[in-house]
């Protein structure tokens, strides 16, 4: 699974400057005088909740429904797990869209009228049986079942007693299944869980992911995004919970941790194979790799590019290399907020901050990390062909 640093390095980098550049057309553009889809649908976790969980668990004390989360950019706390956008924001925001519609913060058809958004941070792929059959109990959480329960509950709602009437509903809107997954390994890991354990998660977690798809394209769905994992091995988290003293435990261009970005990677891996096997089951249907993993390896391979002077550390936690502590969270305790989050590769800890979720929605809208690349699978994207002119394409990470 690993790759060499010195070839990981040169193949990632060539085109940091051009790639950082173009960000500031993703972010500078005029919007869109029509939408490349008329909605959005997305299922996941807190990589791309917009504002469910507060709904979904009425939870208080979630320190992501107040501030400092939502200082950057919307300066009030919106239910996101950063400090401002997700990847799913620039995505629509690209795409002529307004911000997707979390699907507990609407009540009403026209509430939805360019799409929902089913992620609830801490949501997994699998559902709590499968960790309680296997001595780990996570709780009731989201999964994707149920979030796909809620999406069937909303083709309800806009097409009632007759589901064939959401035909142009299904094939001309823009389906992101993901990232999902991550959680199904986060907890388990932290919680100390053996490592070959968690390992054989993998083939069980991508077969729900799959499944998911061919649901929604058994429902009409045409376009869909399926991202993969991110390098775990550069969260602040992971690195002071598995912080070691042996140099070889650590990737010498980024500081991460190998082995687990070696499991990401396995992870990205099993998930590529099984969209082939997708893609030739539905040949009449676009099902795109969106890989997180390369995206975000460029911010940790060439900071500099993207303005980013730290990008292994919190700037919202209990402080330390990482900025991040066993007894302090942002949001709980004794936390620090750095002054300028820009320049942070994590925001607090665990989720990336807004200058790193712009780096990543780059790479996917520009091409470089969409497969097949998103501007060449729909004609009536203009912007999107212009952001992927000023950005060299690179083949996938290499796993």
């Amino acid at each position: 699974m690993a790759s060499s640093a010195s070839a990981r390095r040169g193949s990632l980098t060539v085109a940091a400057a051009a790639a950082a550049a173009a960000v500031l057309l993703l972010v500078g553009a005029e919007p869109a005088g029509a939408a490349c889809y008329p909605r959005v649908f997305s299922f996941g976790d807190s990589l791309a909740d917009t504002g469910n969980y507060r709904f979904v668990y009425n939870d208080s004390s979630e320190p992501a429904l107040w501030p400092p989360y939502g200082e950057t950019f919307f300066h009030n706390a919106t239910g996101r797990f950063s400090n401002g956008r997700l990847v799913l924001d620039f995505i629509a925001d690209a795409l002529g869209l307004p911000f997707v519609q979390p699907y507990w913060g609407g009540s009403a058809a026209e509430d939805f009228a360019c799409g929902a958004n089913f992620a609830v941070g801490g949501a997994t792929a699998l559902a709590p049986d499968f960790f309680r059959a296997r001595g780990f109990d996570m709780g009731d959480i989201v999964h994707l079942d149920l979030e796909m329960k809620w999406f069937r509950d909303l083709l309800d709602l806009l097409c009632p007693g007759n589901l064939a009437g959401c035909s142009d509903v299904m094939n001309q809107s823009l389906f992101l299944v993901g990232e999902i997954g991550g959680n199904d390994y986060n907890l388990p890991l932290l919680y100390r869980v053996p490592f070959e354990d968690v390992l054989t998660f993998a083939p069980i977690v991508i077969a729900k992911i799959s499944s998911t798809i061919s649901e929604l394209i058994g429902l009409g769905a045409k376009t869909l995004m399926v991202p993969g994992n991110l390098p775990i091995g550069c969260i602040p988290n992971y690195l002071m919970v598995f912080k070691s003293d042996k140099e070889e435990d650590y990737e010498s261009d980024t500081g991460c941790i190998r082995w687990l970005n070696e499991f990401a990677r396995y992870h990205n891996k099993l998930l590529m194979e099984e969209l082939n096997n997708l893609r030739m089951l539905h040949s009449g249907v676009t099902i795109i790799y969106a890989d997180y993993y390369g995206a975000a390896m460029e911010i940790f391979l060439s900071p500099e590019q993207y303005g980013i002077d730290y990008p292994l550390v919190a700037c919202c936690g209990g402080g330390g290399p990482y900025g991040v502590s066993q007894s302090v969270r942002c949001g709980r305790g004794a936390y620090k907020v750095c002054d300028h989050p820009e320049k942070y590769g994590s925001w607090d800890g665990m989720h990336p901050s807004e200058a790193a979720y712009k780096a990543i929605a780059f790479g996917l809208l520009g091409g470089s990390y969409t497969e097949p690349p998103i501007a060449t699978t729909t004609s009536s994207c203009p912007q999107l062909i212009e952001i992927g002119s000023s950005a060299e394409h690179k083949v996938l990470y290499d796993l």
